[in-house]
């Protein structure tokens, strides 16, 4: 059973970063794509970020281009989601996953068979 473990997350004001981690037991991330997906009340899952296997270049959603960095550990069970220039559009709670979405499935929430808890980030201006 792959089980992903959140950390970071926090409440900080606009033009500041956080970083998210995402681990699980073994080289889980060595098989599976992984992703950030973020979630305000009320709405459904957003996808943010993903990064295949195969450790090629990650996708992201246009409204965090150039501010967010997606990256994994070398041991393969660390995947990071760093987040720079924040401003309150991104206060949401924050999920980490795990699957083996194809890639035009790759930005559904349900393409995605593994969750972690999820981590509140809260931006305030």
């Amino acid at each position: 059973q792959v089980q992903l473990v959140q950390s970071g997350g926090g409440s900080v004001q606009t033009g500041t970063s956080l970083r998210l981690s995402c681990e699980t037991s073994g080289d889980t991330f060595r098989g599976l794509t992984a992703a950030w997906f973020r979630q305000v009340p009320g709405e459904g899952r957003e996808f943010v970020a993903a990064m295949r296997p195969t450790n090629s270049n990650p996708y992201y959603a246009d409204s965090v281009k150039g501010r967010f960095t997606f990256s994994r550990n070398s041991l393969q069970n660390t995947v990071f989601l760093q987040m720079n220039s924040l401003t309150p559009e991104d206060t949401a709670v924050y999920y980490c996953a795990a699957g083996r979405p194809i890639t035009s499935t790759l930005r559904r929430d349900s393409s995605y068979a593994y969750w972690g808890q999820g981590a509140q980030v809260t931006v305030s201006s």
